[in-house]
């Protein structure tokens, strides 16, 4: 399966599993199994990075298994051949994301501006809670 210029999966990292689904069909629902389970051994693909790795880790969320898997399941449409195209676009994508290197923030200094309105305002704020204490007759 080919993600990009660089990168194409092996056949052997990807298995597919297919059981009922449920939802609107019929009859055709209890007999046929159209429902795709694809399954991505991430953590063993020598064509991914360690860093894109990590990366897919986070983007895939509660997809990602303890053993280092990408787990997709898709019961959308009544066709199993759809169901696989679909399950398939989906590790295609979040592969894709995984591939972008976020940026690094750089952090800047407060401005001149916003650290007077901040102080004035702890000032204020203190004023106010000054006034809180007992009356004195």
């Amino acid at each position: 399966m080919k993600i990009n210029d660089h990168i194409t999966l092996e056949d052997w990292e990807l298995t597919e599993q297919f059981a009922r689904s449920s939802g609107p069909g019929g009859q055709n629902v209890n007999k046929v199994s159209t429902a795709v389970e694809l399954r991505f051994e991430a953590e063993r693909s020598p064509n991914l990075s360690e860093a894109v790795k990590r990366r897919l880790r986070r983007v895939a969320g509660q997809k990602w298994t303890k053993d280092g898997a990408v787990v997709l399941f898709v019961q959308e449409t009544r066709s199993q051949a759809r169901n696989r195209e679909i399950a398939r676009e989906r590790l295609r994508a979040l592969i894709l994301r995984a591939l972008e290197v976020p940026k690094r923030r750089i952090g800047t200094k407060p401005t001149y501006g916003s650290v007077k309105r901040r102080l004035k305002a702890k000032k204020v704020r203190g004023e106010v809670k000054a006034l809180r204490g007992k009356v004195e007759e």
